[in-house]
This record gives structure tokens, sequence and C-alpha cells, in this order.
């Protein structure tokens, strides 16, 4: 068995756990980077990624040959549609911010490219077995690689950021599933294509047909979703009937259509872990958290997550001082929330919920008229979805 001794032992090669190792390093903070998964998994693996203004920010600054300016889209809006209206909210004129469209898979080749010039110690197919020491100054982090090669990283500090599945997390909370949960009753059954954008924005549409994203990944790749019941089968649908029933839930706007070559059934849910942090370890992005897409908060809230550990891990490792990860608890959890009470708002607002009745329906358009009839109501969505600037950098 080989070891080797770190200061900060990073599981997961993720938005989350890139960063952070990039900003530990540029700190002086000594690391080393583990994941289960491929590079090349990584890196190919298409995902959603609307990035908020302050995350285009961060990477822009901290990040060598980001390519979030020149490849990403920016994005100085969203479109809600309902009652066979469009109703577009001005993210400029409201506060002069933006998102931009850079998809996950795409801030990952920049972040495995900037940890790679920079000499990091990253692991690819090498899975985090379990972790030793959890309640000690030194836990140890056990893995195995794609050759069956056992090894040992001891660290000053562990940080999960291994995803909803995550192997530290147990070691945090005591089991895997402690925490605040809540399951959806429905679904959104996503399909990439190959096709020109239908739409230079996003549109969130509210139709009598139901629900449906209008998104894109690329200049020549749309990704499109609608609301689904939660055990459809992706198989099931011809392309003619996706196509059919897309359109018939964005009136208004004739769809770009094209090849379909991905499909699937995205499931909704929400968890929040019981804890964030104990004694030197920590959790941060999907291992601590997970929220529904409608509100594009997922990476963004990893990243949040990452802004606030890195100058707690500072001051625990430089300092010594052990109140630096409960007070990263207690300041990253009020976001979190923030973000989960956002996400279930637009998911609320914009799908139909089995069983919703007329009143049901015409109480949800009138939340909708609420929002884009007002100046006060767009621009708390814009704030929300733009993203609330980071505390700290």
């Amino acid at each position: 068995m080989s070891a080797v001794r770190t200061q900060v032992a990073i599981v997961g090669a993720g938005p989350a756990g890139l960063l952070l190792s990039h900003l530990l390093a540029a700190r002086g903070i000594d690391n080393v980077v583990v994941d289960m998964r491929s590079r090349d998994e990584i890196e190919s693996t298409i995902r959603a990624g609307i990035l908020e203004h302050s995350t285009v920010d961060l990477l822009a600054e901290h990040v060598p040959g980001t390519r979030v300016h020149s490849v990403g889209a920016r994005h100085d809006g969203i479109e809600l549609r309902f009652a066979g209206e469009g109703h577009r909210i001005d993210f400029q004129a409201l506060l002069g911010r933006s998102v931009w469209l850079y998809p996950q898979h795409e801030v990952l080749k920049d972040l495995v490219a900037a940890r790679m010039a920079a000499g990091q110690d990253l692991r690819f197919s090498t899975a985090v077995t379990r972790v030793e020491g959890a309640d000690s100054d030194q836990p140890r982090v056990v893995c195995v690689d794609s050759e069956g090669q056992e090894s040992t990283i001891t660290a000053d500090a562990v940080v999960g950021a291994d995803g909803s599945r995550s192997v530290v997390r147990p070691f945090v909370t005591g089991s895997q599933t402690s925490g605040y949960f809540r399951e959806y009753p429905f679904a959104w059954f996503g399909v990439l294509c190959e096709a020109t954008p239908s739409s230079d924005e996003l549109i969130y549409s509210n139709s009598e047909q139901g629900f449906a994203l209008i998104s894109q990944r690329s200049p020549t790749v749309q990704r499109m979703y609608f609301q689904c019941d939660p055990e459809t089968d992706p198989e099931a649908w011809t392309e003619d009937e996706l196509w059919e029933t897309l359109q018939a839930r964005v009136p208004g706007t004739t769809l770009h259509t094209g090849p379909i070559f991905q499909r699937d059934v995205l499931r909704f849910r929400s968890f929040v872990t019981s804890k964030l942090a104990k004694n030197r370890l920590a959790l941060v992005g999907d291992a601590a958290h997970t929220v529904p897409p409608t509100g594009a908060k997922g990476m963004n809230l990893a990243i949040a997550d990452v802004v606030e550990l890195v100058p707690a891990l500072q001051a625990l490792l430089n300092d010594r001082d052990l109140d630096a990860l409960p007070t990263y608890e207690e300041r990253v959890a009020k976001r979190i929330w923030k973000a989960q009470h956002f996400s279930w708002w637009m998911t609320s607002m914009l799908h139909s919920a089995p069983g919703a009745t007329g009143f049901d329906q015409l109480r949800q358009e009138g939340e909708l008229r609420s929002v884009v009839e007002s100046e006060s109501g767009q621009r708390f969505l814009a704030e929300a979805y733009t993203g609330w600037p980071f505390a700290v950098k």
C-alpha cells in the first residue's frame, strides 16, 4: 500500500472539488484530489450549465485559460411564458447583471487543464473506499485505483466534493441519508438534439398541456425538457411524439428540430444534509445538498460553498482555529436554504402538481402575473436567478 501526506484531501473532481483545489493552492495549501471517474468521463459528460454573475467573475479572475467569456454565451434575461403570452425578465435592465450559458463539462475542462498545468496531484479512476480517523486531527482517505492498488492519503482536513452519493458524507453525518429531504411528484423528460437554438434565451413555459423549458448547450445543440411522470420510460416515445409534445407546450415559438441523440428522465429532489462539517471533515456541492434544476442553482451553489470553505480551511490549517469549520457550516447554510426556497418557488410556480384543480391552475397564473406585472416581483426573481453576491472571495 502506498501512502502520501497532504494538507487537504479532496474527494471528487467536479466543479467544487477542482475549484477548491485551485483556490487552496493559490493560498499555498497543498492538496490531493481523487475521483472514481476517468478524466475523459469527467470532461465529456454533458450537463447543464447556467452560471451566475458572481460565478463567472470568480472563474474569470482565478482560473487561467477559462473560456467562459470566449465560448460561453451571455444571457441578459429569461422568458416566462403562460396563458399564451411571453414575458421577458430583463436582468440587465433590473440589476445590471447577467447569467452565462456555459455547460458544466466545459467548466471542468478549464479546471482540469489549470490544475494539470500547475502540477496538481489529481488522481482519476481512483475510488475512495472509506475515511479513517475521522475524529482525529489527521484523518485518512483510503483509495483503490483502476488496477486494484490501495493507497492512503493522510491529511489535516478532508473535503467531500463527491456528489449526491458521497462516500465522505456518512463520516460527517453518521449516515448517507441524515438530513432534510423532499421528492417532487413529477420529473423532467430531457432531450439533447442536433439543432440550432430555438430562442436566444431560456424559455420557461407554463401551458395547458404542461411545463416545458427550452434551452441550449451550444450553437448546434439544444437541450429541452418537459414535465412528465417520474416513472416515464424515456425509450417509449418516438421522436415525432417528443417534438409534438414539446411544440404543444411552447405556443408562440416554432421549435428548431433535429435528430435527438440523448434522452433521459430527471427526477426532482431536494436534499440538505444534517451536518456540513464535523471535526476536520467538510462537505461541499451535491455531497451537501441537491436542488431541483428549475432555478439553475446546482453548480452555482457548489461554487458558493467553496468560496466560504477556502478561508475556513486556511484559518483551521494556518491559525489552528478549531471554530473555522463550524463557522463555515453556519455561514453556508443560510445561502443553501435561500437557494432551496428559490428552487422550490420556481418549481411550484411553473409545474402542475398531480390532481391540480381549476382553482390551483388559476391561482398559479395569478402568481405568475404577480411576478411579471410588478417590477418588484421581477427584481426578486432576477436577484435570485443571477445569484446573490459572494460575501467573501
